[in-house]
């Protein structure tokens, strides 16, 4: 968003007999340069005081960048837009010192390389101030030409408001407000947040997330790129601590893990298993590590045996895992965790690879781990080949804030009322970011659960909720 030290390296290029970039500097007319910030950042201001920002971050190299981010909704852009930034300004500091003519031509291809990333960067953030002032994408031509007089005419023309200040993080989306009961039967989450520290913020990954999950039910997780799947699986088994109560038959996971780990299963979408060894030996293995060490060998041994016999592998025991088709594999995996016999059996993408005819095969051996009393989570991006065999669906969106919120979670038939769509793919099309190729609705969805999850706390049964909040929606469209 400055281009003076791109002139100067384009300018090393030219000048490859200075074995320094003072006489460079000077030629280029540091006091122009000089200018051109007091310039641009007055330009800015305007925009940044528009947005909610202060604005004197306008007039500093970098923070500028990661500012116009925070203004079109894109900070991670901004951070990345600051970085390289701040990056290319210490190589031209660099530049200052005596170097060989090689080390000067490398800085200067190095630069062009991370300019190139930057204009892709820079493209995503005016991208996303087209969104927020609710312009045409055309914009973005004239603020990669005339960034400072774009800014100028957007930050004074009453004619270009942004939807939402750039400090409006958390404000769109509704919060619920409840808890679950710590003390039910079943999976129990309550999920105040999950953050992750990275450069000049706290990034929230996940918020307010609370509900129950049965004994004897298989739940599909259902959520678009980024919208916290992974992080949510990971917070529920303890893997990754969220600000959280995770209670599983009112054991508390976190607290008492060493008590309740043999109950938890989780089987990741990578296969790690080794090649060379027998179907029975890997599962052999397993049950050695899963086990506990107060069984005996004998009952380990028939342990296997049995879990062999469940998934369809007796005849296959002594086959290398190598030799072993898709779907073998898939229940060999499967059966590693499942060996503990847990309470709470995890899938993530089991059917990955696999054609519908294998695939449906798997989730009926995974209904029928559900029907024993077990409960299994599943995340596929396959979800209507085998949606009858689900219970019920969470869905996982990102808010306007890029922060995994809840946007539904129960049965399956109601959540096609609820989001008035046929099937799962249409339901994750609603909910994903516009520039997902989705409707970019996930707000609307948040705050809509969050108010049937208070009415369900206040004594209303689930669906009498959702046919309140969906009357009362249907209410405000219809005076608009």
């Amino acid at each position: 968003m400055n281009d003076y030290y791109n002139t100067c390296f384009y300018d090393i290029q030219e000048h490859p007999e200075e074995n320094h970039v003072l006489s460079i500097l000077t030629d280029n007319n540091p006091i122009a340069a000089i200018l051109d910030i007091i310039i641009s950042g007055a330009c800015f201001m305007t925009l940044f005081r528009k947005c909610g920002l202060k604005w004197w971050q306008a007039w500093i190299p970098c923070i500028k960048s990661y500012c116009v981010g925070l203004c079109a909704h894109r900070e991670k852009e901004g951070r990345i837009l600051f970085l390289l930034e701040a990056f290319i300004y210490i190589m031209l500091i660099l530049t200052l010192c005596p170097l060989p003519d090689t080390v000067l031509a490398v800085l200067a291809l190095i630069t062009m390389v991370l300019v190139i990333i930057e204009i892709i960067q820079v493209i995503r953030v005016y991208s996303g101030l087209c969104e927020v002032f609710k312009r045409k994408k055309t914009w973005i031509l004239s603020w990669l030409l005339f960034s400072s007089l774009t800014a100028l005419i957007w930050g004074l023309s009453s004619k270009f408001t942004p939807s939402a200040a750039a400090t409006d993080k958390d404000k769109e989306a509704d919060i619920s407000g409840i808890e679950a009961d710590k003390e039910a039967e079943g999976l129990t989450v309550n999920i105040e947040k999950r953050t992750a520290h990275q450069a000049f913020s706290t990034n929230t990954l996940l918020k307010d997330i609370h509900m129950i999950i049965p004994k004897g039910h298989m739940v599909l997780l259902l959520g678009g790129s980024g919208a916290g799947k992974t992080t949510y699986l990971n917070a529920v088994t303890g893997y990754e601590k969220a600000d959280a109560i995770i209670t599983l038959d009112s054991i508390n996971i976190y607290k008492e893990y060493d008590q309740i780990k043999y109950e938890l299963g989780f089987v990741p979408q990578q296969e790690l298993m080794r090649g060379n060894d027998t179907v029975i030996k890997t599962l052999t293995d397993a049950a050695n590590i899963r086990l506990p060490a107060s069984m005996s060998h004998e009952e380990k041994k028939q342990r296997v045996m049995d879990v062999l016999e469940s998934f369809g592998l007796s005849m296959l025991q002594n086959t290398a895992v190598e030799k072993l088709s898709g779907g073998q594999k898939k229940r060999l995996s499967i059966s590693i965790e499942y060996i503990s016999d847990p309470s709470l059996f995890i899938l993530d993408e089991p059917d990955s690879g696999l054609d519908g005819v294998v695939a449906r095969s798997l989730f009926e051996k995974l209904r029928e781990i559900a029907d024993q009393g077990k409960i299994v989570i599943v995340i596929t991006h396959t979800p209507d080949r085998v949606i009858d065999l689900f219970d019920d669906v969470i869905v996982l969106a990102k808010d306007s804030s890029r922060t995994g919120r809840l946007a539904y979670y129960g049965p399956v038939d109601t959540a096609r009322r609820y989001f008035a769509r046929g099937n799962m793919e249409a339901i994750l099309r609603t909910i994903n970011q516009k520039e997902e190729g989705g409707e970019g609705r996930a707000d609307e969805y948040v705050s809509s659960y969050s108010r049937v999850a208070r009415l369900v706390d206040e004594g209303k049964t689930f669906d009498d909720a959702v046919d309140e909040v969906l009357a009362s929606k249907n209410k405000e469209a219809a005076d608009e």
